[in-house]
């Protein structure tokens, strides 16, 4: 079976790994992406011909094109849980089956984001930067995470672990999400608003898409306590970054921790990034050895049910996949899983 790999050089070695794709060899015949660019639909329809398989990073898109140009592929398997860039109606109307990665970088992205509270919360960075330029650092009181409100907008797995964390550090924690039913009783559920307004801080974790789409504009920032701090590690589209900087500056928020943002491939705006209460990271959540091999190791798992005739986990459009067909899955068995 002969599968592409979309990922550049530095994407390999950092979100893929040479475990994944010493055991992605040794089941089947891999193409690397030898450009050293994110792949365009053209060059990826050029770079897969004649594969089976491609297994795609999350910013190289699949438009419609891709699928009409390679009778060739039976599946897309996107290494990342996100597949807003590739459009599945088309795959299914070309008979493709499209894929995704769970999740398994939960605990890294809840870590993150506690020690971003911890930084924000005691000024770590500051204390840091102060004594990195040769100068004596301000001792400044800070706030306990013991005792004070999180507020996480969206209850999927990462809201989910990060509450019981937040719950064993002494934190109260109120959670909002209309599609959500928190049965844990220590928990609050709330309205966005009332979560806003009680917070002293407020974790991002909203499934961004057209409904979400800046969430956070100027009004729901107006509505957070001037004390409290606003933490994003979701999506930057989720977030106004216009509003965020105006309540940066007026002071209408004590500071913001970003992981991502609208610049190129999710990171933090540079121009949000550096304003003084701001700290930031360049998208770097799911970032460990752990993480990323818990994805890397996922798509070779759903190779390797390809290459056996069985349906691989977390497809997403399965009964419209009539090319597994070519690999010996009968509609019958194709319920999507």
């Amino acid at each position: 079976m002969r599968v592409f790999l979309t990922h550049t050089p530095d994407a390999l070695a950092r979100y893929y790994g040479e475990r994944a794709l010493t055991e992605l060899r040794s089941i089947s015949d891999v193409r690397l992406n030898g450009t050293g660019n994110v792949l365009d639909a053209a060059e990826l329809a050029e770079l897969a011909a004649g594969c089976e398989l491609i297994i795609a990073d999350r910013n190289t898109p699949a438009p419609p094109t891709v699928f009409d140009s390679l009778p060739d592929l039976v599946a897309l398997i996107r290494c990342a849980v996100d597949i807003r860039n590739i459009d599945v109606d088309a795959a299914s109307a070309n008979g493709v089956l499209v894929t995704n990665a769970s999740p398994g970088f939960t605990d890294a992205v809840c870590e993150l984001i506690v020690g971003m509270m911890i930084d924000l919360a005691r000024g770590i960075t500051a204390c840091a930067t102060a004594y990195h330029n040769g100068t004596e650092a301000e001792p400044v009181t800070g706030v306990q995470l013991s005792g004070s409100r999180l507020g996480i907008l969206g209850y999927g797995t990462i809201g989910r672990r990060l509450a019981e964390i937040a719950l064993a550090l002494g934190m109260n924690v109120a959670v909002s999400d209309p599609y959500a039913n928190v049965a844990d009783e220590r928990i609050r559920q709330c309205s966005m608003p009332q979560l806003l307004q009680t917070s002293d801080f407020v974790a991002c974790l909203v499934i961004a898409n057209d409904e979400t789409e800046n969430l956070f504009d100027a009004a729901a920032f107006g509505m957070m306590k001037t004390s409290a701090f606003f933490i994003n590690a979701s999506r930057g589209n989720l977030v106004d970054d216009d509003a965020l900087a105006a309540a940066l500056a007026s002071g209408q928020l004590a500071g913001a921790a970003l992981d991502v943002g609208r610049a190129p491939d999710q990171m933090p705006a540079p121009e949000i990034a550096r304003l003084p209460n701001v700290i930031a990271t360049p998208h770097i959540g799911g970032l460990t050895r752990q993480a990323i091999e818990s994805q890397s190791l996922e798509t070779v798992d759903q190779v390797r049910a390809l290459a056996a005739g069985q349906l691989p986990h977390n497809s997403v459009n399965a009964n419209r996949a009539t090319r597994l067909e070519r690999l010996g899955i009968a509609i019958a068995d194709r319920t999507t899983v």
